[in-house]
């Protein structure tokens, strides 16, 4: 019952919304897996022998403008249904550097929007590392830092995976923490790596906690490729990022996404199943108006049909950069996603 009332009082809101939109400001901040935006320059301290020109894929200037192309085409165009400004805040995975960030900011598709960027080298071992992308016209930023995540192994050594990127700053005036994360990959298997994932979730709940502490309303949104869904332990019970808003706990998240998700959304496919590994929550202080200041509109997906493969065995999957070694021109094996956040005039 109380859920269908909540559904219902979303319903009533967004129609009061658009009947009032005059009176209101609208702005969208997102996430994107850019999967594997790799320079065709060899780096030495990493493993990216793969996309450089004489690697396996035979990755060349030609192909890595054609997919810096392709990514801007997709930022360009998310949330622009809502906002001409598209999104003023959007978290980035698998970029080499800091330099592949400079080019896509500069894609004819996105210069326009003068995206400033946030980056730290993280000590991935396949060189991957998360950004911040944003309109300064929007979001001003305090300070920056990586949190790094270090995962013990059983010979008492230690491995490493993408950092935690932390980002405070000012969003059109109302102080915001945004948290960008890539936690590690199910290889090996879901349930062999969960603790991996759970580690990577504490490590950013931890700093989530401190802020809370200060300020129980604390605008703070945890955003990233959490190859996790919306109900594995690393988000819903690590994270503590919750289906309801009106029924959040002290210190709870809320996850915009657990019912997308439940409804069959997803935002990458595998073995013909999808998964929402992609996600944006947001603490109490986006759903509280009492809060007042930007608050929590609704969640989207972005997805176009130029976005998805067409033929083939992998028919309506995202169409991506290679399958296999095979250069397909494509996007991303991820679809990106974004809140829309109002504020009254």
């Amino acid at each position: 019952m109380q859920k269908h009332v909540l559904v219902f009082a979303t319903l009533l809101f967004a129609t009061s919304l658009l009947a009032q939109k005059d009176e209101y400001k609208i702005a969208a901040i997102g996430f994107y897996n850019l999967e594997n935006l790799f320079d065709t320059l060899d780096n030495p301290d990493i493993n990216d022998a793969d996309f450089l020109p004489g690697g396996r894929l035979h990755w060349d200037n030609d192909k890595y403008w054609k997919k810096q192309a392709n990514m801007a085409k997709v930022i360009s165009q998310l949330a622009t249904d809502k906002t001409p400004d598209g999104v003023a805040i959007l978290g980035v995975a698998e970029i080499e550097n800091r330099v592949v960030l400079e080019d896509l900011v500069r894609q004819p598709a996105l210069k326009d929007r003068n995206y400033q960027i946030v980056h730290f080298d993280s000590p991935d071992e396949r060189g991957i590392d998360v950004g911040l992308l944003y309109q300064p016209k929007y979001f001003t930023v305090l300070s920056a830092r990586a949190l790094p995540v270090t995962l013990p192994e059983k010979d008492s050594s230690f491995d490493f995976t993408r950092d935690v990127l932390y980002v405070a700053g000012q969003f059109d005036g109302e102080p915001l923490h945004v948290f960008v994360n890539h936690w590690p990959s199910r290889s090996g298997g879901e349930s062999a790596s969960a603790w991996r994932r759970a580690e990577a979730s504490r490590v950013c709940r931890v700093v989530v906690d401190s802020l809370l502490q200060t300020d129980p309303n604390a605008k703070i949104m945890v955003m990233g490729d959490l190859n996790d869904d919306p109900n594995n332990k690393s988000v819903a019970q690590v994270m503590r990022a919750v289906r309801s808003a009106d029924k959040m706990k002290t210190g709870e998240l809320y996850n915009p996404m657990y019912d997308m998700f439940l409804n069959g959304d997803g935002t990458l496919a595998y073995r013909d199943a999808w998964n929402l590994f992609d996600q944006v929550i947001v603490s109490k202080g986006f759903v509280w108006k009492k809060a007042g200041g930007w608050q929590f509109f609704k969640p989207a997906v972005f997805r176009q049909p130029w976005m998805f493969q067409e033929e083939g065995a992998f028919r309506g999957y995202p169409l991506r950069t290679f399958v296999g070694d095979i250069f397909l021109n494509g996007y991303s094996d991820h679809l990106p996603v974004y809140l829309f956040l109002v504020k009254r005039k």
